[in-house]
């Protein structure tokens, strides 16, 4: 039986015992992990998801691609060129069983990206939301309390308003959230390590 599953943006299609790379996830070798993005599961087509199919896997490695060299040169009376390089994260894994149904009762833990916001930060942000009162007039002030339960973000050294609201985009609103952010894998904008230090501090009190 084979699978086809999403993760970090792209598609693969799988069968038990594949060995794949992809990008990297927030598990450590050893871990098994649940893929629930799962497109197709043999002749089953999802639209767009086939209903509690998952895809498991163990991982292997924490691993990091090629290097990719990325040279810019203008030609102009003042010249200037500019050499980068890079080298992608990546998760080195083994799929191990296909589930056709029982996903949500598998109890494997889900397979999320390094960039994701960790579950337990995001649990923060839940009690604002369940403390909305159930009355018809109070449903309306529900999102004043929900972007009360926002930190200030631009109270962390070096954060501007830019910054703060590309964190914000990316679902970062909280000192706790900010603190729990992969400062390698977080793409959404460049995350400095004394940042993160100093969210866990502000967090704190």
């Amino acid at each position: 039986m084979f699978a086809v599953l999403k993760t970090g943006g792209k598609q693969y299609r799988v069968q038990s015992g594949d060995v794949l790379r992809v990008e990297k996830l927030a598990a450590a070798a050893g871990e098994k992990v649940q893929f629930n993005e799962i497109l197709m599961v043999g002749a089953t087509v999802g639209a767009p998801l086939v209903d509690d199919a998952a895809v498991q896997a163990e991982v292997i490695d924490q691993i990091k691609g090629e290097k990719v060299i990325h040279f810019v040169k203008r030609r102009r009376k003042h010249s200037s060129k500019r050499t980068k390089g890079h080298r992608q994260q990546l998760t080195l894994l083994r799929v191990t069983d296909i589930l056709e149904k029982g996903a949500g009762k598998s109890g494997v833990k889900a397979a999320l990206g390094a960039g994701s916001v960790s579950a337990a930060a995001m649990e923060v942000v839940k009690p604002a939301a369940k403390a909305a009162p159930k009355k018809a007039e109070a449903k309306a002030e529900a999102p004043k309390a929900k972007a009360a339960a926002a930190d200030d973000l631009t109270a962390i050294t070096g954060v501007g308003p830019a910054a703060a609201k590309k964190l914000a985009d990316a679902g970062v609103t909280t000192y706790a959230q900010l603190a729990a952010v992969d400062v390698d894998a977080f793409d959404a904008v460049k995350v400095k390590p004394e940042w993160v230090e100093q969210a866990k501090e502000l967090a704190k009190g």
